[in-house]
């Protein structure tokens, strides 16, 4: 364990305006979510909940492409080589840029079939009123792709508080515009689910524009210009794809699964729908700070690779699992026991609340694991240059038991609709200990950096 106090207030000065910026970003999600329900308890939510589902796919592709960036990015930081960063840079940028593009003209063109992966297009009602909310909102995902490239450079470089700031900024935004869309306050019409996807669009656009003028105008870290979006260099896409797309790919295929499991619950009914819904928003909340603090690990275990000091690193890896392993305990407890005052936000019908309320205790449970796994993998595997290690665990985990699992009971054994839940998390319950003993050993650290010559 480290006792130094520099360490711990290094990674609470990164994590922390990170969760916060989660938890604010959760707050749009569940406004969006909580006004629908009010304004169409019957359709709407259940309609939106599973756009939303793929809307997460793409965004967790974007974030997933300046993950692996940040790799990069931390250990260049930890060496002082500030001028290898810029070509990472533009080589995530580009990437993030052109694969929201192409969805955006995929989801304009033919919005229901995409939608029919995730809703059973015999629901008439809930896929026309999917569509109108999609064919919108898929308009954010540029602006997210821009200010995720963005943000994964800066966090590679220890600056974290713009993103606070740019949430706060996109926050009242999209509630305000929430408020006078949908309901048509201010003299302007009632707008349902499209007002909901325009607050969203215009928030995105927002929070874009507020990132962008901190990271040309005000950071030093790293001398960064527009034009850095747009340039990069052979070197730069030869090592992305070698250490840092695994991670990309990591996120993407665990993501799919998401996406894979939310088709297959989109074929169980609006009550399971819905109570998914509020159970995912809840275990959302539970591990914010979870995964700011892996990511804030990510940087951390970065730098010190970075810097060659891998006995520093050892130790930084033993101190951060010990913390997440306490974390876990105190977060299933407080998940259990706010479960029943969180759901009545929602003034769900008495069927969707207590479906709702079994899942989130079974959820609670499984969030013992997702915490410690987190933060191994999403933080010390990641930040030491052990990426292609996680995305091997999640290939299998998801596509080997999580998806098979979840099919034969929603389907063919006709399980009861906890225990399908329950299949599509079970991996959290044995992933913590395929992390505890990668750990054990020294073949997960890995530094990927260039010496600055090859940088040229």
């Amino acid at each position: 364990m480290i006792r130094e106090k520099r360490f711990y207030k290094t990674l609470f000065r990164l994590a922390l305006p990170s969760a916060f910026q989660s938890f604010l970003s959760l707050l749009v999600v569940m406004a969006d979510n909580i006004m629908i329900s009010r304004f169409d308890p019957d359709n709407a939510l259940a309609a939106v909940s599973q756009v939303n589902s793929v809307s997460t796919f793409v965004i967790a592709m974007l974030m997933g492409i300046g993950s692996g960036g940040i790799v990069l990015i931390s250990q260049y930081w930890g060496k002082r080589d500030t001028s290898a960063i810029k070509p990472i840079c533009g080589m995530v940028s580009l990437f993030s840029s052109f694969l929201a593009l192409l969805v955006i003209a995929l989801v304009l063109i033919i919005p229901r079939p995409v939608l029919s992966l995730v809703l059973d297009p015999k629901e008439t009602v809930l896929t026309d009123i999917a569509v109108r909310y999609f064919r919108i909102v898929c308009l954010s995902y540029l602006p997210t792709a821009i200010t995720g490239s963005l943000v994964s450079v800066l966090k590679g470089v220890e600056v974290v508080k713009m993103t606070l700031y740019a949430t706060v900024f996109s926050l009242v935004t999209n509630i305000s515009l929430n408020y006078i869309l949908i309901f048509g306050k201010l003299g302007l019409p009632s707008m349902g689910v499209e007002g909901a996807a325009i607050a969203t669009v215009c928030a995105r656009l927002v929070e874009m524009t507020v990132v962008m003028v901190y990271c040309f105008k005000v950071q030093k870290n790293v001398d960064l210009h527009i034009r850095d979006m747009v340039r990069t260099k052979a070197w730069a896409v030869r090592d992305y794809f070698r250490f840092g797309a695994p991670i990309a790919l990591g996120d993407t295929q665990w993501a799919l699964v998401g996406m894979l499991k939310a088709a297959m619950i989109g074929y169980l009914g609006k009550t399971m729908i819905s109570a998914i819904n509020i159970t995912d928003t809840m275990c959302n909340l539970a591990t914010m700070f979870t995964f700011a603090m892996a990511d804030a690990a990510c940087v951390v275990i970065g730098k010190s690779v970075g810097a060659g000091d891998y006995r520093r690193t050892r130790q930084e890896s033993n101190t951060i699992q010990v913390l997440f392993a306490l974390f876990g305990f105190v977060m299933c407890a407080v998940v259990f026991v706010l479960r029943k005052p969180f759901i009545s936000l929602y003034g769900a019908a008495d069927d969707i609340a207590s479906l709702a309320s079994t899942l989130v205790a079974i959820a609670a449970v499984t969030l013992l694991g997702t915490t410690y796994h987190a933060a191994c993998f999403r933080g010390i595997n990641r930040g030491s240059g052990d990426g292609n290690f996680v995305v091997i665990v999640d290939l299998i985990c998801g596509w080997g038991i999580v998806l098979p699992l979840t099919f034969l009971c929603a389907f063919v054994f006709k399980a009861p609709l906890p225990v399908i839940f329950l299949c599509t998390r079970i991996d959290q319950c044995f992933k913590w200990l395929i992390a505890f003993l990668r750990l054990k050993g020294n073949r997960w650290i890995r530094n990927v950096t260039r010496e600055r010559t090859e940088n040229a």
